[in-house]
């Protein structure tokens, strides 16, 4: 019966394995991989992925990265596509073929409809001899040394090596895209990852009358009010046309209290923070994020392009709405 040694001892050198391969990945990020991201970029329909067993689960996950990435995609069985699936495939779309030994029949039968449809065709095989390589208008090479399979038979480092040249494509194309959080949000509007990226700072923030807010000439004394009653640590301090002047937070009462400063016969605009940092209503709450824990502050005061006060948002309120 094997010690426990000897299961560290074999997934030690498994990973080792599927690290020199993909290692080995490094000088084939050449010039046909820039090839296969321009033909994919200039694809105006999809990027059909297509493999069989473990090539086809991976592919499914090249599939699923691409899509999410600004690259339409999806994954297409061989198998099924010989017996209608061929239906969802169009001259506009490009094909990614994998098979690690570049010999499967289900791929390779395919190769004369993508031909007659006039699709390029990017294979990723291990074997550039291979049938499916010399049959695509582009191939690239994931070939290892070895599979971690102590036999040598079970595909793992090859499968592993795929995945990641599959991430390297659509990393690539995402930065060609210019593809931004906010797009990535786009395709997943679900859960926290959703909530982080879609939600702006005016669906959270404090409006109306829950906005703390004095004006200019209200004395410390009544500011202290209104920083208690509104519950943000702060109020904003306005001028005659409703412009913000700054705003008092918990950090100036204290600043204030060190100076015995007297709450009843000083004026707020003595003891309140000029030029604060402010916000748009409708950046992302998570910009908003960024933006306190840049400045070490807790709490933000939204205004509109005159100047004005809209809104404040605290962290608290980025707590309770999942962004942190």
């Amino acid at each position: 019966m094997k010690e426990a040694e000897d299961f560290i001892a074999s997934g030690r050198r498994t990973v080792d394995i599927e690290q020199q391969a993909v290692s080995a990945l490094q000088d084939r990020i050449d010039s046909d991989f820039a090839k296969a991201c321009k033909v994919i970029l200039d694809c105006r329909g999809r990027v059909i992925v297509t493999g069989m067993g473990k090539s086809g689960h991976i592919g499914n996950k090249i599939a699923a990265t691409l899509a999410s990435t600004g690259t339409p995609s999806f994954f297409v069985h061989p198998g099924e596509a010989s017996h209608g699936d061929m239906g969802m495939i169009t001259s506009d779309d490009v094909v990614i073929a994998l098979s690690h030994s570049g010999g499967a029949s289900e791929v390779v039968t395919l190769l004369p409809l993508f031909k007659r449809l006039g699709i390029p065709v990017i294979s990723i095989t291990g074997n550039p001899k291979s049938a499916l390589a010399k049959s695509s208008d582009i191939h690239l090479n994931n070939g290892v040394e070895q599979e971690a399979c102590p036999l040598n038979l079970a595909p793992t480092s090859s499968t592993t090596a795929t995945l990641v040249l599959g991430d390297a494509l659509a990393v690539a194309l995402l930065e060609a895209r210019g593809f931004t959080a906010e797009d990535f949000a786009f395709s997943h509007p679900g859960g926290s990852l959703g909530r982080r990226l879609l939600l702006k700072v005016s669906h959270i923030m404090h409006t109306g009358p829950r906005l703390p807010l004095v004006t200019k000439g209200t004395p410390l004394s009544e500011a202290l009010m209104e920083v208690t009653s509104k519950g943000m640590g702060m109020t904003a301090i306005t001028d005659a046309d409703h412009s913000l002047s700054g705003v008092f937070t918990d950090g100036d009462l204290r600043r204030a209290l060190d100076h015995n400063v007297d709450p009843k016969q000083t004026s707020i605009e003595e003891v309140m923070t000029k030029n604060c940092v402010t916000i748009s209503s409708e950046i992302l709450a998570a910009e908003a994020l960024k933006i306190m824990e840049d400045h070490k502050i807790s709490g933000l005061i939204c205004v509109d392009e005159k100047k004005r006060p809209v809104g404040a948002i605290h962290m608290h309120d980025l707590l309770k709405a999942g962004v942190v």
